[in-house]
């Protein structure tokens, strides 16, 4: 699109127009999106909106083009290009997709102060329900990434009704399925119709990829093969990240899934003093490995007997990676501890070390 390249609204798309399951191939969880604060563009002026269908039927991957025109005004600029970009959120119907935008309109007729912009909005099967025309954005930018704190312009305009058949579904399957620290993995990903639950047959075009990559711009591309796989190696730094698949639409993705990859549980703990009065309380500190498991609770327990273990102390990981818990021998002799970290968020179950305080 050259100097008119419309960055999409990448995780933008898949957290508030794609409702994001985001599975640390375990758990759903959110995705930070910017705010975009401040307020519309004083600027921009519309008298009406038009959609050139009210209701159209979709299936599977492809896209229903609908024209849309809007009449408004965008004086005192000094470019002749200015392009619109039309926002309709869901109302009903339930699907992954919850808003669409028709992107790029272009001044079709008039004058920039009262002129005539046209282009197409292009549905999905995703979008399967009732969506309504809710704003308008001026610009060739429309997920933030640009730095504008611009809001678009409310509009109260038409709905269109979309029949929605065959949509995609999105599985992805990571390798190993617990992800060492510090070592590349793979995921495979499989796009298959939710309906019959067997692939499309064709091969298509998906972004598997990390980070900002998952929030603006476009990501990493892969092609699956005819059964509807496509894999890809992630470097090592990418597991400290969230990872995303995104489909691909013209101005916004149609369908995604996003996840972050489960980590092993590995915990040190030492006590801040070996030898010590029964009774007396000492520290034990230590830390969890992973800057993401902080509020992860951690258990110090005792040995009671042979083989049996009892919690004694509970605490909180901190921001750091660090936690303190306390002990408390209480008998003359050695007392062995350890600290249990129970399965928690990506982060499965570990144990320290066992350690002893000699109490006496």
């Amino acid at each position: 699109m050259g100097a008119a390249e419309l960055r999409v609204k990448g995780w933008a798309a898949l957290v508030a127009g794609v409702s994001l399951v985001f599975a640390a191939v375990m758990a759903p969880a959110a995705s930070a999106v910017p705010e975009r604060a401040s307020s519309a563009d004083p600027r921009l002026t519309v008298t009406s909106v038009t959609l050139g269908r009210t209701a159209v039927a979709v299936s599977g991957l492809n896209t229903v083009a609908v024209p849309v025109t809007v009449a408004g005004g965008y004086p005192n600029t000094v470019s002749d290009d200015v392009f619109l970009n039309v926002f309709l959120d869901r109302t009903g119907g339930t699907g992954q997709l919850t808003y669409m935008a028709a992107a790029l309109l272009t001044r079709d007729s008039g004058t920039l102060e009262k002129g005539i912009w046209k282009g197409f909005l292009y549905v999905p099967s995703t979008a399967n329900g009732t969506f309504k025309v809710t704003g308008v954005l001026q610009g060739s930018v429309i997920d933030g990434s640009d730095g504008s704190m611009t809001t678009q312009t409310p509009f109260d305009g038409p709905a269109i009704t979309v029949t929605g058949s065959h949509l995609p579904r999105i599985g992805v399957s990571i390798i190993p399925k617990v992800v060492p620290f510090g070592s590349a993995y793979k995921a495979r990903v499989a796009i298959t119709d939710a309906a019959t639950g067997k692939p499309y047959g064709s091969r298509i075009n998906v972004q598997i990829t990390w980070d900002n990559l998952c929030v603006e711009h476009d990501g990493d591309r892969y092609l699956t093969n005819t059964g509807g796989i496509a894999e890809r190696t992630y470097p090592a730094a990418a597991g400290d990240a969230g990872n995303c698949v995104r489909l691909r639409g013209r101005a916004f993705d149609t369908a995604g899934l996003g996840w972050v990859v489960s980590r092993p549980g590995i915990v040190a703990a030492t006590p801040s003093r070996t030898t010590a009065p029964v009774g007396t309380v000492v520290p034990v500190n230590g830390t969890v490995v992973g800057v993401a498991a902080h509020d992860c609770p951690v258990v110090l327990q005792r040995l009671s007997g042979a083989t049996a273990w009892r919690g004694v102390s509970q605490a909180a990981v901190r921001r750091s990676g660090r936690f303190t818990v306390l002990a408390q021998p209480p008998y003359v002799g050695n007392v062995i501890y350890r600290v249990s970290l129970p399965k928690c968020g990506r982060f499965q179950a570990g144990l320290s070390k066992n350690f002893v305080i000699r109490a006496t």
